[in-house]
């Protein structure tokens, strides 16, 4: 499953975030994929698309990085699989 995870950076600070990842990673255990992320231009807010099969590992992922972001989790699929899922109702 396909979650859209909203990531706001604590006080608008990326550099804490920026400097554990490249201490340390991801942080993402076995069974969380990343995908794909985008970032507004002030750093503030980065808009991250990460793949599991179970939500708990991705509970546990963002516990690794709750103390710098505050995050929103939004289940999606992708828009071919949308349509795909459409196709019969149209």
């Amino acid at each position: 499953m396909l979650f859209m995870v909203i990531e706001t950076f604590r006080n608008g600070e990326a550099a804490p975030v920026y400097r554990r990842f490249r201490d340390r990673g991801r942080l993402a255990p076995e069974g969380v994929l990343y995908v794909s992320s985008w970032v507004t231009p002030d750093r503030r807010t980065c808009y991250q698309v990460m793949e599991t099969h179970d939500r708990a590992l991705l509970d546990q992922w963002m516990s690794a990085w709750s103390d710098l972001v505050d995050f929103e989790v939004i289940p999606v699929t992708t828009s071919a699989q949308a349509a795909a899922d459409m196709a019969p109702l149209l």
